[in-house]
């Protein structure tokens, strides 16, 4: 169900055409994050009110009451064309070193470690 579906193989689509007719409601379900998918891809912020009430109303209840609760940041990020993801990159790699020398250096250690100068 959460595979390409121009890409499955004759048999996944066979299982796909029996999950339909025994589950519809898992057939609107697989097409909601599609469509959540191609809406942040082609920055269409006008969709978003109906995909809300349309996941509401599914299994993904619980990810469009998030979506509501973060409104303006979901549409923002929509719309806006720069993202946190290197920031965020850099605070992971941070994080992961911290761990990783948790009670065996101080901050001189760290920092050289994370500039690169050892």
């Amino acid at each position: 169900m959460t595979i390409r579906r121009d890409s499955a193989s004759a048999e996944a689509a066979l299982l796909t055409v029996q999950v339909a007719a025994a589950a519809p409601a898992l057939i609107v379900d697989r097409d909601l994050p599609d469509r959540f998918h191609a809406m942040i891809r082609v920055r269409k912020p006008d969709l978003l009110d109906g995909w809300i009430a349309a996941a509401g109303e599914s299994g993904l209840a619980s990810f469009a009451s998030g979506i509501t609760a973060d409104y303006a940041a979901v549409r923002a990020a929509i719309i806006e064309p720069w993202s946190t993801g290197q920031v965020e990159g850099q605070i992971t790699k941070l994080k992961l070193v911290k761990r990783q020398m948790y009670g065996r250096a101080k901050l001189d250690l760290l920092r050289a470690r994370l500039v690169g100068d050892v």
